[in-house]
């Protein structure tokens, strides 16, 4: 694309709000403001693969804006989350500690160490996907 000097650039307005998760609408993940309350609604093909670290009412995350419309989001660094399968620790046998596969509530699947037991919540790295500690 190249512009001639005729050309006008129209600008765009482009602003980021600090914004909780509030609900599923359809498809739609629905963010409101924390300062206003404004909801902001992003379609599921916009939040991609992000969306196995929703879960309710999450904090800390950024919606973008460009001309009032959100386009983006950006996740808080980790994400606390339950886990609702993983197989039990093998006791004896071994002092290495082998990570397993767990089922988090959103149905994300990650590798955890040994001791992380069903229904205990840790915390997921959203840059990495990878298991991040205990959740308190």
């Amino acid at each position: 694309l190249s512009l001639g000097g005729d050309d006008e650039l129209k600008e765009v307005e482009l602003s980021r709000r600090q914004a909780t998760y509030s609900y599923r609408d359809g498809d739609a993940f629905v963010f409101l403001d924390d300062d206003d309350y404004t909801p902001y609604t992003l379609d599921a093909n916009v939040i991609g693969d992000d969306a196995g670290y929703i879960v309710d009412d999450l904090t800390g995350c950024y919606v973008q804006i460009i001309d009032d419309l959100p386009v983006g989001l950006q996740l808080p660094a980790s994400v606390a989350m339950e886990v609702i399968e993983t197989p039990p620790e093998l006791k004896g046998g071994t002092a290495t500690k082998r990570p397993k596969p767990a089922r988090l509530s959103t149905g994300l699947e990650i590798m955890v160490p040994e001791y992380i037991v069903t229904g205990e919540r840790v915390l997921v790295s959203t840059t990495s996907g990878e298991f991040a500690g205990r959740a308190d």
